[in-house]
């Protein structure tokens, strides 16, 4: 549609998303619009607490720099304040270091991802998934209770093929991680890309097993967001109560908004899609898959958009 291509044009005009630049004035990446994105500022006090976590590694790497566990915390507390390039470097050095650890491809191609480099983020968990068989799984650092390695490599992939455009794949992907869930939180995630993944691969049928096979019961903590969407699907709530949800943080609004969008999609109604993914890409925090998933289908609405119109 015509709006799409008006959508592309406002973008072009939207100044830098983020805070303010972050090392040397370096944007940590650049949205599918081309636009720089640049670490968003963190309430005062998670701020302090992330500073202060990443001193104590910075510590900890200074002592035994070439430790697995140290450099792979290392990363982490970088990602944490938004510091992505940084982060993904010191994994790179995980690489040289320990190439046969598939936590540090899990943990960089996470953040390829954030940072919209797609490719390299496929690659590097499928090198994961490939480092892992055989091997038994294991726990995730500061992960939600039953969050494993196995099952966080699937997601990830998943996330990546779905992002890319290639639903199929992202299927396959998320049913795995189906498969590798120990509890409620991950089984509620997967189950709901597994179905968004099934929708835009056109097997619908499929996509209704899944919400079917889900129980009713399940009880999360931390998948509140997407249970609202997988409840959305099923027709048990109103898509705008999925929207400007109150008192939530920018993750989850991004979250319940990606589901709402979708749901629009689903049922024909592409402009409201647009607006809602339009609104979510507004946002200053950029990381959410939500948000990056809103931006990837306004390219591909754009893109649709632009060869209809040559076409007349």
């Amino acid at each position: 549609m015509l709006a799409a291509l008006a959508i592309a044009g406002v973008a072009a005009c939207v100044p830098h998303v983020g805070s303010g630049p972050g090392p040397a004035g370096r944007p940590e990446a650049r949205s599918l619009m081309g636009q720089p994105l640049y670490p968003p500022e963190l309430p005062l006090e998670a701020r302090q607490r992330a500073e202060a976590q990443l001193d104590s590694a910075r510590q900890a790497y200074d002592v035994n720099p070439d430790n697995a566990d140290v450099i792979l915390t290392y990363g982490r507390r970088l990602a944490a304040l938004g510091r992505y390039t940084e982060a993904i470097g010191m994994w790179s050095e995980g690489i040289d270091k320990h190439s046969r650890d598939p936590r540090f491809y899990r943990y960089r191609g996470h953040r390829y991802i954030t940072v919209r480099k797609f490719d390299r983020a496929v690659s590097d968990l499928e090198k994961a998934e490939r480092l892992l068989r055989g091997r038994p799984d294991q726990t995730e650092p500061d992960g939600s209770p039953g969050t494993t390695l196995q099952q966080s490599v699937w997601y990830h992939l998943g996330i990546g093929w779905y992002l890319r455009g290639d639903f199929a794949r992202a299927a396959n992907a998320f049913r795995f991680a189906l498969n590798a869930s120990r509890g409620d939180d991950q089984r509620v995630a997967s189950t709901d890309w597994l179905y968004m993944s099934l929708r835009r691969a056109g097997r619908h049928d499929e996509a209704r097993a899944v919400l079917d096979a889900l129980p009713r019961d399940v009880k999360v903590t931390e998948s509140q967001s997407y249970l609202r969407r997988l409840r959305l699907y099923r027709g048990e709530l109103p898509a705008d109560s999925l929207l400007n949800p109150t008192g939530k943080t920018n993750v989850e609004v991004a979250t319940q908004s990606y589901g709402a969008g979708n749901w629009y999609l689903y049922n024909g109604r592409v402009g409201d899609a647009e607006q809602v993914f339009w609104k979510i890409t507004q946002a200053e925090n950029w990381a959410p898959f939500g948000y990056i998933a809103a931006e990837a289908d306004l390219r591909r609405l754009t893109r649709a958009d632009a060869r209809r119109v040559r076409r007349r």
